[in-house]
């Protein structure tokens, strides 16, 4: 599906299970630079993970296909390739458009591009950026840029959106009359459908924006300046009654919209919610023996420590050992309980980017320093934003440790597909009773929040029971591993 003979476009891989887009968050080539096989052209943000993403083709970029900020599809072009040997020649028409842009410093990749004289036969399939041209004579609407040899974003037309009226100016595009009323002179310059979908969800019109891209191209920063600007640049798409989801904004309330890993989380937790009828138990326990035995293990090999969050990932293997109910999945459309054979143990890591679960995959092969360091090297990956889609996908079991944020208990939702999950609080010192006595001890609470057509409230006790005792008794441990 190359755009000129000679040239190859690359398009957005397959990034991972479940993924069917990726947002662009920087290109690491620009129009002209020579790329070698494999090399890293661009970073994506999926709603996993943020991955850098290498090219299979050596040769000249001539196109990229999207400007940081956008949502590119799967299958869709990412960028465009051609033969070294073949630079020397002609530019495809709109590349000195393209080139002029990029003198400009904008930072701001435009596409879509194309001139205005270069006929149709020379267009791209798929234009994106958008200026309303005159339909008799196809020149730009008034107040829009020159003559088509001026450099400048193209005057393409805009697509007919019923949804968005105040996108169309002058005739509509198929060439009926356009609605009666007072319209702008000067057309809105977007440069994606990701914008537009902003500014529709928004309530902005975006004919009232100023566009800070090239040529006065109006950006996805721009909507959200809009958004958080007061009145008049905030208003509701004139003739068309306000969306219920926007009635209620006043001035000072902040939007956020629903993108990327929050779109992730809230569409899995809510199915998560859907489908699963979950149940959470809970008990206390005295965790100074865990202590005691951690601050023993780390004295002898203070070279590999071991972590606390390492012994409760080995409780709760040795639990599922004797448990393997709950290291499974309910399989909905087979009407099956799927057992797992390995563990993948997710460790639920809280992120700049938003609440990820990485797995260790066949975590019960792993001896206990082991786990340490891949819990260690997992969750500052995890934090990095480093980690490849995959390791985001297919736990069989998760273990959140709740209690670095300072609080002792909760009933979390279940990592869908999942059908167990163990929540840690902080460990404290509460007075206890050992022995008869009252003592001060090193105390913590463990809940476990279980889907209840795994199992039943025996399956679960024990399990709970049995990572409590061993949280109590480290050295019972020993008889299970």
């Amino acid at each position: 599906m190359s755009t000129t003979v000679g040239t190859r476009d690359f398009l957005l891989p397959d990034l991972g299970e479940g993924l069917s887009e990726a947002e662009i968050v920087e290109w690491r080539v620009a129009i002209g630079d020579v790329v070698t096989v494999d090399q890293s052209v661009v970073e994506v943000e999926t709603a996993k993970a943020v991955v850098d993403v290498p090219c299979p083709y050596a040769g000249r970029v001539v196109a990229l296909h999207g400007a940081p900020g956008e949502v590119r599809p799967v299958g869709q072009p990412l960028i465009t390739i051609a033969p070294v040997d073949g630079a020397g020649g002609d530019e495809p028409a709109g590349h000195a458009t393209y080139r002029e842009e990029e003198r400009a410093g904008s930072g701001n990749v435009l596409i879509g591009y194309g001139t205005g004289h270069g006929g149709s036969g020379r267009r791209r399939r798929r234009p994106r950026l958008a200026l309303a041209p005159d339909a008799a004579t196809g020149s730009p609407a008034a107040g829009g840029p020159g003559p088509a040899s001026v450099p400048g974003p193209v005057a393409t037309a805009v697509p007919a959106d019923t949804s968005t009226p105040t996108d169309v100016t002058g005739p509509a595009a198929d060439g009926r009359p356009a609605a009666s009323g007072p319209r702008p002179a000067v057309a809105a310059l977007v440069i994606s459908p990701i914008v537009r979908r902003l500014a529709r969800e928004r309530g902005v019109d975006l004919t009232a924006v100023h566009g800070t891209g090239p040529g006065g191209v109006i950006r996805r920063a721009d909507v959200e300046a809009a958004v958080a600007a007061p009145a008049p640049r905030l208003a509701a798409v004139p003739a068309q009654p306000a969306p219920a989801a926007h009635v209620g904004l006043a001035d000072g309330d902040v939007v956020i919209p629903l993108t990327g890993i929050r779109k992730a989380i809230a569409d899995k937790l809510s199915r998560s919610r859907r489908e699963i009828p979950e149940v959470t138990i809970w008990v206390d326990v005295d965790a100074t023996g865990l202590l005691a035995t951690r601050a023993a293990i780390n004295a002898a090999t203070p070279d590999a420590p071991v972590s606390i969050l390492a012994l409760l990932a080995r409780i709760c293997l040795s639990g599922l050992r004797r448990y393997p109910q709950l290291n499974a999945h309910v399989d909905t459309e087979g009407q099956r309980i799927v057992q797992s054979a390995g563990v993948h143990l997710g460790i639920a890591a809280q992120t700049d980017r938003g609440l990820l679960v990485p797995v260790l995959r066949d975590a019960q092969r792993l001896t206990t320093r082991e786990l340490a360091a891949e819990l260690a090297a997992t969750t500052a990956a995890a934090r990095a934003g480093t980690l490849a889609p995959a390791r985001l996908t297919g736990g069989t079991f998760t273990l959140n440790n709740y209690g670095v944020f300072g609080v002792d208990g909760s009933t979390p939702i279940i990592n869908h597909p999942e059908a167990a999950l163990l929540g840690v609080g902080r460990i404290v010192d509460k007075p206890w009773v050992v022995d008869g006595q009252l003592a001060v001890r090193k105390v913590t609470q463990l809940s476990l929040t279980f889907d209840h057509r795994v199992c039943d409230g025996g399956v679960a006790g024990g399990f709970l029971r049995h990572v409590a005792d061993c949280v109590e008794q480290p050295a019972l441990l020993v008889a299970n591993v």
